[in-house]
């Protein structure tokens, strides 16, 4: 081995620690659970305002069976998850509550195998795969957690006298 390929193995090592104490990775930690939490807790509160309409969206789409009990689930579930991931409290369990919401509705709402215009296939399909990327974004957080600036952390490290 080289002194070349010695060298060469040492800074990379150096260059992945400096990254994974950058502190530029916490924050983009919190911006990224802000950018995430967004839509869910903007679903839950135009799902609310929206009750009706978001009624009978579920109706076109063939959900039929306790709509309102269904609905007031799908709002907590957006909610309260939403509000756990923008916090960093418990996070994994909120983006956990969360998928429990997306993923069905991703595959209810946005079936585009099922479309016969070329036009709403390619917007169904795109809307599909912007879904599929949020729920990557969820499994990214329940598998790494809520980073260093979340209200866990802050519990953790404040004392109380």
């Amino acid at each position: 081995m080289s002194i070349f390929a010695i060298s060469k193995a040492v800074c990379a090592y150096f260059i992945v620690e400096a990254l994974r104490k950058h502190p530029m990775r916490d924050i983009t930690d919190l911006i990224g659970r802000i950018c995430l939490s967004a839509i869910f807790i903007f679903e839950a509160i135009d799902s609310t305002f929206f009750f009706d309409k978001t009624r009978d969206a579920m109706t076109e789409h063939g959900l039929l069976w306790s709509q309102d009990t269904l609905l007031y689930c799908s709002i907590f579930l957006l909610f309260v998850g939403g509000l756990m991931v923008l916090l960093g409290y418990r996070s994994t369990l909120g983006a956990i509550m969360l998928l429990i919401y997306w993923v069905p509705i991703t595959f209810i709402m946005y079936d585009f195998w099922n479309c016969e215009n070329r036009s709403e296939l390619r917007l169904q399909s795109v809307l599909f795969m912007k879904n599929v990327a949020i729920i990557g974004g969820l499994l990214m957080l329940v598998g790494k957690g809520s980073g260093r600036y979340s209200i866990k952390r802050l519990l953790a490290t404040t004392r109380v006298h």
